[in-house]
């Protein structure tokens, strides 16, 4: 498609030595409409979740390992980020998830833990040109929930800052909990202000924000659910509005994965790992309707990232990135374009 405007993605996968086939970070070059290609990749252990720095080209990845790691990468035009340091602990076992806090200084990084260690939030220091730096706090969490197997203790899933920007929250899988805190960005401590009990048995993955801040989306790992939560800005607590099931597939076990919304703030959309779909639903008021679900283009679909219209989707099992069309109302469309990229597991427009 002549003209169409190239969007810039990376993406994370499990190497050999975290149960996976991939390389680590893979960049690829998506065109609307047109379709997606591999242009380069890097070897990142464990790069199971990325994010991007605020202000400079830096992006920051998960080593998903016992002990865990977290790394810094230096962006390049047309080709995979190189290392920029060396990566550093990240404060537990298996991180999963990470997050530069909007003032630029302090990475954030949710360590999901093991059956025997806790998990915990972890805060580094970082340079004036993005470099990780000291690590200066770690949070444990203390919980448990009643699913067996899943919740005998707790297991940080994300960790994000609010829309205001004042308030950092982790979700807890295996606590049914929001942990909240503030972040003292002189010292880099985390001050614990609240914690947001959720349904128990629900495993709490992901959260996804709406444009105005006042209701926040959960996708529940454990329960298969989708929850809309009122945001109380001012506690940084969550208040369960409505919940719908995650997929309308029946008779699979599923397990609702990543979860986005729409800069309108009137649709939000969830992977489902089991059913293999995406979900597509309206924000209607503080109920969720379903506008229907198609195939994620693969196995076992993990991250979702918005991209210039469309949605891409990370297939772990299946190794392939897919990028499906979002449509005039929120509903999405069938996979155009599929490629190969080993163990993907998430993805970051850069």
């Amino acid at each position: 498609m002549a003209g169409a405007r190239q969007v810039a993605v990376l993406t994370g996968s499990y190497t050999p030595d975290t149960g996976g086939e991939g390389v680590g970070v893979t960049a690829l070059r998506f065109t609307p409409g047109d379709g997606l290609r591999v242009v380069d990749a890097v070897a990142a252990s464990g790069a199971s979740y990325l994010a991007a720095h605020p202000a400079l080209p830096v992006v920051y990845t998960t080593h998903e390992s016992t002990p865990g790691a977290v790394g810094a990468f230096a962006l390049r035009e047309g080709a995979a980020p190189v290392p920029l340091g060396a990566p550093l602990t990240s404060g537990g076992a298996n991180p999963c998830h990470l997050t530069v806090h909007p003032s630029g200084d302090h990475l954030l990084t949710a360590n999901y833990g093991t059956d025997t260690v806790p998990g915990t939030v972890a805060v580094h220091r970082l340079d004036a040109d993005g470099r990780l730096a000291d690590l200066t706090d770690v949070v444990e969490h203390k919980g448990s929930g009643p699913v067996a197997g899943r919740q005998e203790g707790t297991h940080a899933h994300q960790v994000v800052v609010d829309p205001a920007g004042r308030y950092v929250l982790a979700t807890d899988l295996g606590a049914d909990t929001v942990f909240t805190y503030e972040l003292d960005t002189d010292t880099g401590k985390l001050k614990p202000v609240a914690a947001s009990q959720l349904r128990p048995g629900s495993g709490p993955r992901h959260l996804a924000f709406t444009p105005s801040g006042d209701l926040v989306l959960s996708a529940d790992e454990l329960s298969s659910t989708v929850t809309c939560h009122r945001y109380d800005a001012g506690t940084g607590t969550l208040h369960e509005l409505s919940r719908v099931p995650a997929t309308a597939v029946a008779d699979i076990p599923n397990q609702p994965g990543g979860i986005v919304t729409s800069d309108c703030g009137r649709y939000v959309w969830v992977t489902n790992r089991g059913a293999d779909t995406v979900a597509a639903f309206r924000i209607a008021g503080s109920a969720l309707e379903p506008l229907g679900e198609v195939p994620s283009g693969g196995s076992w679909p993990r991250g979702l990232t918005a991209a210039a219209g469309y949605l891409l989707v990370a297939n772990q099992h299946s190794g392939t990135v897919a990028a499906l069309k979002v449509l005039e109302d929120g509903s999405l469309g069938e996979a155009e374009v599929v490629v190969e990229v080993a163990s993907v597991v998430c993805g970051l427009v850069v």
